[in-house]
């Protein structure tokens, strides 16, 4: 069915109300609209779906909700046997509550006993429901740090993560079987209350979620040696993280913690932020005018859902830096792993878990001090499915896990990012340094010092609009089948494609242990590595480069270099 016809069907769908009718009448004569909405249906991964918010197949709206439920609700119920329970969630965006509650009526209606939060939450204290209820599955109404125009809505397995492929390949397929508004059951909310079918949670499942984020804790006395004279700021861009996150750091005994007012609102229209991502450093304005008004040198804001979380520190000219990803990564790993030798917790058979696009400096980290450091695909279903099995086996308990995005995943009662841990631990551990005279950026270097120059940059090449797809299609294509002998005037040492699972290099190709994923990694003489991969939520291609050198001038200059190729890369393909 083309686009004009499902546009059609849906104007005379019986379904909708007057006031979504107009919505659509509304785009009569703009035809690029109409095929923006109706080119197909949003497609539906291991991330479940994300797109703009609106009327259209290609949108996210009620109708799309339901229909995915619908199908999720089947695959449940043919794994399950039938007895089969959820945990839904939702967070501070536009209809994300009107999205949560459509979702749990569905759900209902196919006889799937739903556990409802009462308000928005974190994305980590859904992943703890689930286990702790011991529930089958699990939803989440969410588009994380994507702009306000968006919403989403992740769906989750019985151990608390992300499904892996193969499930959400068998939602996509009986999404592919049903129709959208006919294959859809639901039913009345205040029925399935009545009947038992939907009950809410509260705070009897946050007190028990926050028992497990503060026994993370490795040195309780970190921040009370310094109370008196160590100020931060938190800021949760008027997201989730909004009454959690503050109450663990107090719990912590921060004395000084000086919240952004303006953002601790939920407000799915993020007034106050041109970006409520925390990856972006000028998403942090208010913040630091919080910090410079009263003399914080620490900074920590956590993204709409809680799940990611930024960091920004004071140099010693007095201006704040954002610490990346991997900066920070780095920085934990190297704490967690000395702080849990000074207390006697570092587990036996140590296991830190990171991504392909992740830099190679927690590598090092990790193997001089014993611990073992093992890649994944981008994603935390595929660290969650990796710990799950190594622990299993008894081949080692993964106490660590984080990829480049401001993404951490700590302790075993979760298993997805977690940004209500992790602010705990990165106070507690800019407070440790603190007490030894100290800041972060002060231990990265000394990090750098003891293990080498690193560097890292990530580059987001964007391709929206109808023919993005193709124009990512392309470009991966177009790499693969002639991948470049040379980046700008640097040899290409190997070439590893991890949806074949082959490396080649000299000639010769051998498999590799990761395969099925849609990326590209060339291995550069002199120890730089070029990664290519589509995003799986947004329309673009990401480029990560990974460098080492001598200095931080010669690690700026290969950045610099690698990034010419990257844009040029993007001008090629973005027709």
């Amino acid at each position: 069915m083309g686009y004009r016809q499902l546009y059609d069907r849906w104007l005379g769908s019986a379904a909708l109300t007057d006031e979504e009718r107009r919505e659509l009448e509304a785009l009569s004569g703009q035809e690029a609209e109409i095929e923006s909405r109706f080119l197909g249906p949003l497609e539906f991964g291991t991330a479940g779906l994300r797109g703009v918010m609106g009327l259209g197949l290609f949108r996210m709206n009620r109708y799309v909700v339901r229909h995915a439920t619908q199908a999720f609700a089947q695959v449940i119920l043919r794994e399950s046997g039938g007895d089969a329970s959820a945990a839904v969630c939702y967070d501070c965006r536009a209809h994300s509550a009107e999205f949560a509650r459509e979702t749990a009526c569905v759900l209902a209606a196919n006889g799937i006993r739903v556990r409802l939060f009462e308000a928005m939450r974190p994305t980590p204290e859904l992943s703890f429901a689930i286990r702790h209820y011991g529930l089958t599955a699990g939803v989440n109404i969410t588009a994380s740090h994507n702009p306000k125009e968006y919403n989403g809505y992740k769906v989750y397995w019985s151990d608390g993560a992300q499904l892996p492929p193969e499930k959400a390949a068998a939602i996509a397929a009986v999404m592919a079987e049903n129709d959208v508004f006919d294959s859809v059951k639901t039913m009345d909310y205040d029925e399935a209350v009545r009947k038992g079918l939907i009950t809410l949670m509260g705070e009897e499942t946050d007190a028990a979620f926050l028992r497990c984020v503060m026994a993370e804790s490795v040195d309780g006395g970190a921040v009370k040696n310094v109370a008196d004279t160590f100020k931060m700021v938190y800021t949760p861009f008027h997201g989730t993280g909004y009454r959690l996150v503050p109450h663990v750091l107090r719990e912590l005994g921060v004395g000084h913690l000086y919240c952004v007012e303006e953002q601790m609102t939920p407000d799915g229209s993020f007034p106050t932020v041109a970006s409520p991502n925390p990856e972006n450093p000028e998403s942090f304005a208010l913040a630091i005018e919080y910090a410079d008004r009263y003399g914080a040198d620490f900074i920590l804001g956590t993204d709409p859902d809680a799940d990611r979380v930024g960091i920004l520190v004071r140099d010693k000219n007095g201006a704040f830096r954002p610490i990346t990803g991997n900066q920070t990564g780095v920085l934990l790993l190297d704490y967690l792993i000395a702080a849990k030798k000074r207390a006697g917790t570092l587990p036996e058979r140590p296991v830190a878990l990171k991504t392909i696009v992740t830099t190679e400096l927690a590598r090092k980290i990790a193997e001089a001090n014993g611990v073992k450091c093992i890649d994944t695909f981008t994603g935390f279903k595929f660290m969650a499915e990796k710990k799950n099995a190594l622990e299993a086996a008894g081949e080692g308990k993964v106490f660590f896990a984080y990829e480049e995005s401001y993404g951490y995943m700590i302790g075993d009662f979760v298993r997805d990012k977690d940004a209500v841990t992790a602010s705990l631990l990165l106070t507690e551990m800019a407070a440790w340094y603190a007490g030894r005279g100290m800041t972060l950026l002060d231990a990265l270097e000394a990090i750098y010092e003891k293990y080498g120059r690193f560097a890292e940059k990530t580059l987001s090449l964007m391709m929206p609009g109808v023919k993005g797809m193709a124009n990512m299609k392309a470009l991966m294509d177009g790499l693969r089948a002639t991948p470049p002998a040379q980046i700008e005037g640097t040899e290409v040492q190997s070439v590893t494609d991890y949806l074949s699972g082959e490396k080649s290099e000299g000639g010769r190709s051998e498999p590799i242990e990761l395969k099925g994923s849609n990326v590209l990694r060339f291995e550069l003489v002199g120890g730089t590595s070029v990664i290519v991969r589509p995003s799986g939520t947004e329309p673009k291609v990401k480029v990560y480069i990974l460098t080492r050198g001598e200095t931080a001038a010669e690690c700026d200059e290969k950045i610099a270099r690698f990034t010419r190729w990257a844009q040029a890369l993007a001008d090629r393909y973005n027709v």
